[in-house]
């Protein structure tokens, strides 16, 4: 191993230590969900009203689910004897992957969860114990229980509780690579009753997913299930029970004969088990799915480069075709607790797998293609599985589940309107940081060149080391390159990245490259060749300079200065975009629900009627481009009245932009509240908004829009995105000053994405 590959990962051990010890510590919170601010708050929540709904749960124990949680709570439980790829190594130990089990249900269903660590490896006695705390709780999530005893815990659970109950490490895998499946014999033009299948793991996840698979119509007679010591034959002895139903009558032993004339691999072992000669040996078209994790049993494109017709799919984010569980058991728990399930039966996890396998063949969505920075995305060998982002999954799975509850007789709460239901669903949703992970995930796909002004800062320094070790941005470090490594070595950031000092030697080409270029831009605006020689060495002006000649394709200043010094050079050195007149800025504020955005709350001071469209035309452009109907509201403090000054040069702006932009969802004068409301639109039916609420704000003044964004980031109520740079011909966006690493981190995945948009067209 290089001491490059050491240091990047100790460097990452250290980072995911640091991340789970911060304050709060661990991943997971509990909080109030009703008003305790006052004394008759607290005697409603507790004593003496608490008595009240305990004395109907008495009476009636199912109203359980009107007057507690309960129906949106899960236990996520494990005694952590088979914990990811770590073995048997305790329940204590167990307790951060619980509470990131509980994470991914909470941010892609809205699930609360209770992380649940029993310190028991008997079955039996596991068992009693969650029979004992089940009534807590919704449902059970299973989690990281070694074979053969899950097989035996569930099955008991299963039989001796009413509520959902799933071990995710047998059926998830199952029900996702099920979906991959049914897509992938399609493409390959075979039908799954003729297939023959190699099965290489015996585990809880490949015992699991034979038998989806036979569900799914597979023929157990072509199927051969192969552990550490070959193939599962009538010749083996001293089989678990869970082996003994997948003995073939066969002389076949090694997994190399096995997979002769093969149309389907399932790989659910370890990684690097399958070489380039057996996937040779396999059928026309034939069908990969190597699971293992973070190795897959064959490398996909070692696979791809040996079978030009392999159909492959992977554990693995960075290839096509990720069985991921996360497609599934947040969703599938989420219908289950719904309609009040006693149980999760097959009809459901069939449902579960039909619903995936029918979305990846629907048209992708354009925030899909863009969380992805791929321009067409459509059904086929390198598409044939919903990739983790897309939202539509929470709709599509959660509503086939709770049908196939109700249809199937468990449910002990139908749903009657399903039109109701998935709007329901959509409201769920909390704080859109999923915007931020597609963004990064689309950042990913194609990294650029950042330039990072003020780098001997600690915030800027770490949102580097992120960017970096992420891979969303190829960051430069701009800055006294001294005091730059002192502070690398202070802090254990360690980046193998460039730093750029203005000052330094080596930059005595570029320093005369770009004194040339700032004399030729200025040099009748009062700036003589000493005052340019001068000024070439100072990084605000060395930063645009860099972006002017190419030499990164993004640029990142501010943080340490106000706003206005530090967008004073890049407004003399990179021009506007064409048809702009005055560049603006935007804020992304990332609330509860959803994202808003608002508009212009750093640069145009007291913009005109023109300069409000304008602003207003920008943001829709940008807005757009993260994949997100802009929904406009032209904003001052009244309704549609135009008796002030400032009301009456709004509703110029909202006349222009009428005019001159027909289709676009924008109106005003109009107070910000009223337009976030619904009901309050409704009283203004001749609205362009309609009574869907607006997510754009574009602000009468510079004052006003300033200082609601800065209220809503110091109360820390929403994630504040920004300011996102509009105007300019080349991606610059300017820090807040003291920006926190996510924000620095955030704004630089934009200026991404801007340069990847540029570069597009």
């Amino acid at each position: 191993m290089s001491n490059k590959t050491h240091r990047d990962q100790e460097q990452f051990r250290q980072a995911a230590l640091d991340y789970h010890k911060s304050e709060p510590k661990g991943k997971i919170e509990v909080i109030p969900s009703k008003p305790h601010s006052s004394q008759r708050d607290l005697s409603l929540a507790y004593s003496p009203g608490v008595a009240e709904p305990c004395l109907e749960i008495e009476k009636n124990p199912k109203t359980v689910y009107e007057y507690t949680s309960k129906g949106n709570l899960v236990a996520v439980i494990s005694n952590g004897t088979a914990v990811l790829g770590l073995g048997d190594i305790g329940a204590e130990a167990s307790k951060p992957v619980m509470e990131g089990k509980g994470l991914l249900f909470k941010i892609f269903a809205d699930i609360n969860v209770f992380d649940i660590e029993i310190n028991e490896k008997d079955p039996d006695k596991f068992i009693e114990i969650v029979k004992g705390i089940a009534p807590t709780f919704g449902g059970i999530n299973l989690e990281d229980i070694k074979a053969p005893e899950a097989f035996y815990i569930e099955q008991r659970l299963k039989e001796e509780l009413d509520i959902p109950l799933m071990h995710d490490d047998q059926h998830g895998t199952a029900i996702i690579s099920a979906a991959a499946l049914i897509n992938a014999l399609e493409l390959a033009g075979k039908k799954i009753e003729n297939v023959k299948m190699v099965v290489n793991g015996a585990g809880a996840a490949a015992i699991a997913c034979t038998k989806l698979y036979i569900a799914l119509g597979l023929n157990k007679d072509n199927v051969l299930m192969c552990d550490s010591k070959g193939v599962i034959n009538h010749k083996r002895e001293n089989l678990t029970p869970e082996k003994i139903d997948f003995i073939a009558h066969t002389e076949i032993e090694t997994l190399e004969d096995a997979l002769k004339g093969a149309d389907v691999f399932v790989g659910l072992s370890k990684g690097n088990v399958m070489t380039a000669d057996m996937l040779q040996s396999m059928a026309d078209n034939p069908l990969v799915f190597a699971l293992a994790n973070p190795t897959p049993e064959i490398d996909y494109n070692l696979a791809v480069s040996v079978r030009k017709d392999v159909i492959m799919a992977t554990g693995r984010s960075d290839f096509p075709n990720q069985v991921n569980n996360v497609l599934g058991f947040p969703y599938i728990f989420r219908g289950a607790l719904d309609v009040q399930a006693s149980g999760i039966n097959e009809e459901m996890k069939l449902a579960a797998v039909r619903a995936i396998a029918d979305l990846a063949k629907e048209p992708v969505p354009e925030m899909v293609k863009l969380a992805y920075n791929v321009k067409n995305l459509g059904f086929g060998r390198d598409y044939f599985i919903p990739k983790p982002f897309d939202n539509r999954l929470l709709t599509k799975v959660s509503i086939a589940v709770a049908k196939a509850a109700i249809e199937s007789g468990i449910a002990g709460k139908p749903i009657t309107d399903f039109e109701a239901y998935e709007t329901q669903l959509l409201d769920r949703m909390g704080r859109d940081e999923k915007l931020i992970r597609m963004m990064q995930n689309r950042a990913r796909s194609n990294p650029k060149r950042v330039v990072l002004g003020n780098a001997e800062e600690y915030n800027v320094l770490k949102a580097a080391q992120i960017l970096y070790e992420e891979g969303i941005a190829h960051p430069i470090l701009l800055g006294e390159k001294k005091y730059i490594l002192e502070q690398m070595e202070k802090f254990d950031i360690y980046l193998d990245v460039p730093i750029v000092d203005p000052s330094d030697d080596d930059q005595e080409e570029n320093r005369r490259k770009y004194r040339n270029t700032l004399w030729e831009l200025r040099n009748r605006k009062g700036i003589n060749e000493y005052i340019a020689k001068r000024l070439v060495r100072q990084r605000d002006y060395f930063g645009p300079l860099m972006l002017k000649h190419g030499d990164t394709d993004a640029l990142i200043v501010g943080y340490s200065k106000n706003y206005r010094t530090v967008l004073k050079p890049v407004l003399e050195l990179i021009e506007k975009d064409k048809g702009v007149d005055r560049v603006a800025a935007m804020m992304m504020i990332l609330s509860d629900k959803k994202p808003y955005f608002f508009a212009d709350t750093s640069i145009n001071q007291n913009p005109t009627a023109e300069e409000m469209a304008n602003i207003a035309k920008m943001a829709e452009v940008t807005i757009k481009s993260f994949a997100i109907e802009p929904r406009i509201a032209m904003l001052s403090y009244e309704n549609f009245s135009s008796n002030a000054e400032i009301s009456k040069k709004v509703a110029k702006a909202v006349e222009i932009l009428h005019q001159k932009y027909p289709n676009m969802i924008v109106d005003g004068e109009i107070q910000p509240d009223f337009a976030m409301s619904a009901d309050h639109l409704q009283d203004y039916p001749f609205s362009k908004l309609g009574d869907t609420p607006a997510n754009t704000f574009i602000f009468p003044n510079l004052e006003s829009a300033n200082l609601s964004y800065k209220i809503i980031r110091g109360m820390k109520v929403a994630q504040v995105v920004g300011p996102i740079l509009m105007g300019l011909s080349q991606p610059v966006h300017v820090l807040q000053m003291r920006a926190s690493v996510d924000e620095i981190v955030n704004l630089a995945t934009i200026a991404v994405l801007d340069a990847q948009m540029r570069e597009s067209k």
